[in-house]
């Protein structure tokens, strides 16, 4: 049995779950970041700094994610795992100490360090966490552009030398991006996002990144960026060569034994939950109506498993969202 370390807050105990719950947005200054944000989402960032990342659904000690609005208001995220589980998520999740998964909106002005996040045998032995993620392109400028994996042909001996002379981005597969375009990052996989993406990113919950690359730029303190050698030779997996765009099956835009993502046109109104789970729901574009709330495009939406009637409208002719759950 989960142990409780502390009492079970009142408000959290007592809610009877209506309404979808939406959290507040946690905004990233990034080297590589821009304004993107809030020019296509609203999003109200600060001024004059580059925000590369909006935390959108956040369960980790040092960001946590905070009800917005309604009889949850104030309360966070790791409350309702902990003391409202099964309401909320369902039952039969993994018996983690935090929400597992954790959601994000980025905006690469600039391209991502040429970076690659470790399975779980590697993130052990460096005392990091595992991260498997996926990409969906909410917009791509022309000729943008995604890394992931590696030329076909390409050695460990080759890249090594490579990075340890200035010349990595000789090795890494690249190929155009385009909005509307999904991409599987498991772990292990070498990667960056090109100039010029905004993404939705689910992915573990996980922060560990190796860096092995960030083209040869300097950071906000004018200085070289901190890169992760020994760690990224050993997460990189050599022999992935030349993967593509994740190739849809109906809805389903990505699915792996962590998160199953579905991106969903509505038009007429439909069930919110498609089994026993909760499911978080991303606004790519138009207005949705769930629970007598109105969301637009990036407002992200947790709608609780107890919430079982909960349907999907649109308030204009269609609305484009993903939903993501945990799969059984």
């Amino acid at each position: 049995m989960r142990h409780i370390e502390r009492p079970m807050p009142a408000t959290v105990s007592s809610v009877s779950f209506s309404q979808p719950i939406a959290f507040e947005p946690i905004f990233m200054e990034r080297i590589w970041g821009g304004r993107k944000l809030a020019e296509l989402f609203h999003k109200a960032l600060p001024a004059d700094v580059p925000i590369g990342e909006s935390w959108e659904i956040v369960d980790r000690a040092e960001a946590q994610s905070v009800v917005r609005e309604g009889p949850l208001a104030g309360h966070n995220l790791h409350e309702l795992w902990e003391f409202q589980r099964e309401s909320v998520f369902g039952a039969g999740l993994p018996d983690a100490e935090r929400f597992p998964l954790l959601f994000k909106l980025l905006d690469a002005r600039e391209t991502l360090s040429l970076q690659v996040h470790p399975t779980a045998e590697v993130a052990a032995a460096y005392g990091g966490e595992p991260k498997t993620e996926m990409w969906y392109v909410a917009q791509a400028e022309p000729r943008s552009e995604i890394f992931a994996g590696l030329k076909r042909g390409t050695t460990r001996d080759a890249f090594e030398r490579g990075v340890r002379e200035g010349h990595a981005a000789d090795y890494p597969h690249c190929f155009p991006s385009r909005t509307g375009a999904a991409v599987f990052i498991p772990g292990g996989r070498l990667h960056a996002i090109g100039a010029g993406n905004v993404i939705v990113e689910v992915m573990q919950n996980s922060d560990t990144t190796y860096r092995v690359f960030d083209w040869n730029r300097v950071g906000l303190d004018g200085r070289p960026r901190q890169l992760h050698l020994e760690q990224s030779l050993r997460s990189i997996r050599f022999d992935d060569f030349e993967p593509t765009l994740a190739t849809p099956v109906g809805e389903v835009q990505a699915e792996c034994p962590f998160f199953r993502v579905e991106r969903l046109l509505v038009s007429a109104p439909r069930p919110a939950l498609a089994g026993d789970r909760f499911a978080i729901f991303t606004v790519l574009a138009g207005n949705v109506d769930c629970g007598g709330r109105i969301f637009r495009a990036g407002d992200f939406f947790l709608v609780p498993a107890a919430l079982k009637t909960a349907v999907l409208r649109s308030t204009q002719d269609q609305a484009d969202v993903l939903r993501t759950t945990i799969p059984l």
